[in-house]
């Protein structure tokens, strides 16, 4: 096992990452966990069986873009032999919850409790990417759900966009949820990454964001940009909004891939959207067609959607038929659309969503 200092070193050297003062006063927190998860266990008594010391996670906050995600999974990818995985937060709690609701239909009163031990006894590190929590539901169990895994000896390492005593402000019941940001305080360290510098924002700065028409090029320039904003696999992200599903096929460290027909060829609205707006920090959208009254509907999901990423100043990377101007030019609501088309060239601008 190579600590993460050093590998972080090594590729500062080959040119892979420039030199960050904010990166590098995280790095003594991951290899005093490296060196905890590698100690040998330890036998308390005769009759017992040996086990490892329990090892104190992370709480890794700040703005969008300052690596995180970055040091985060290069930090698991050295855990050479340890078992550990690295999930979307939301996308594991949504996994609990469909293995509570199994084994309630096998009759088990406490569904929180075998759940939580087959997550303990399957890892010792969880490395949780985007810690949010906006939903009562989860908010309802994860206090529960953290203690087991503490109790089990897990670690955890999560990053998140807020510091711990802003998550689930504003909620239903927050005081109910209270005492998990005590827990996390007393497991977890808890750091700020307050780099000035948006690496994600400066990497799409000057690059073209809008393209036109859809054709083998934009295919592959979209591609490509999504290869090197996603930095690997991604894996599909469902969001429960008010009861239904809204499904991201491919999502990984805050950037999203979809079609036009996903986001807009299906009956969704303003929730959905403002939904997907607080996820999602970047947004590749493929094969955006011309709109007229043949597809009314559908151009109007897309104006509905336009406006929560242009609030949310959620960055959008699209393959569309025709320059925003040129999209929708005949048919009832050409004129509403004027506004749409506006934030669509507002948007293609380098510094546009730089604060966010």
């Amino acid at each position: 096992m190579t600590h993460l200092t050093t590998l972080y070193r090594q590729k500062i050297d080959a040119g892979d990452l420039k030199p960050d003062p904010a990166q590098e006063a995280v790095l003594p927190h991951f290899d005093r966990i490296a060196e905890g998860l590698r100690a040998p266990p330890v036998k308390r008594g005769f009759f017992r069986k040996a086990e490892y010391e329990p090892v104190k996670g992370l709480y890794l906050w700040g703005g969008v873009g300052r690596g995180k995600s970055m040091l985060m999974d290069l930090f698991v990818d050295s855990l050479d032999g340890i078992p550990a995985r690295r999930v979307h937060f939301h996308a594991f709690m949504q996994e609990i919850h469909a293995q509570m609701h199994e084994a309630r239909k096998n009759g088990v009163e406490d569904a929180l409790a075998p759940v939580a031990k087959g997550v303990a006894e399957s890892v010792r590190l969880l490395a949780f990417d985007e810690m949010q929590i906006t939903d009562i539901t989860d908010a309802m169990i994860v206090g529960r759900l953290f203690e087991a895994l503490f109790a089990g000896g897990v670690t955890v390492i999560t990053t998140s966009n807020r510091v711990p005593d802003d998550l689930y402000k504003n909620g239903l019941n927050r005081q109910l949820f209270l005492p998990f940001i005590d827990l996390i305080k007393a497991q977890m360290e808890v750091h700020e990454m307050a780099s000035a510098t948006d690496y994600r924002q400066d990497r799409l700065t000057g690059a073209q964001v809008y393209f036109s028409p859809v054709d083998a090029e934009a295919r592959a320039q979209i591609r490509a940009i999504w290869e090197d904003l996603s930095g690997g696999p991604a894996q599909p992200l469902t969001l429960e909004v008010k009861g239904r599903e809204v499904t991201l096929p491919a999502f990984r460290n805050g950037v999203a891939r979809a079609t036009f027909y996903d986001l807009c060829g299906k009956m969704l609205g303003p929730g959905d959207y403002l939904a997907i707006a607080e996820e999602v920090k970047v947004l590749v959208m493929e094969d955006i067609p011309r709109l007229s009254r043949n597809n009314f509907n559908e151009a109007k999901r897309f104006v509905t959607l336009i406006d929560a990423l242009y609030e949310a100043k959620v960055r959008l990377i699209c393959s569309a038929a025709a320059q925003p101007e040129m999209l929708y030019v005949e048919g009832e609501g050409t004129f509403e659309f004027e506004r749409t088309a506006s934030r669509l060239r507002e948007m293609q601008d380098k510094d546009w969503g730089s604060g966010g």
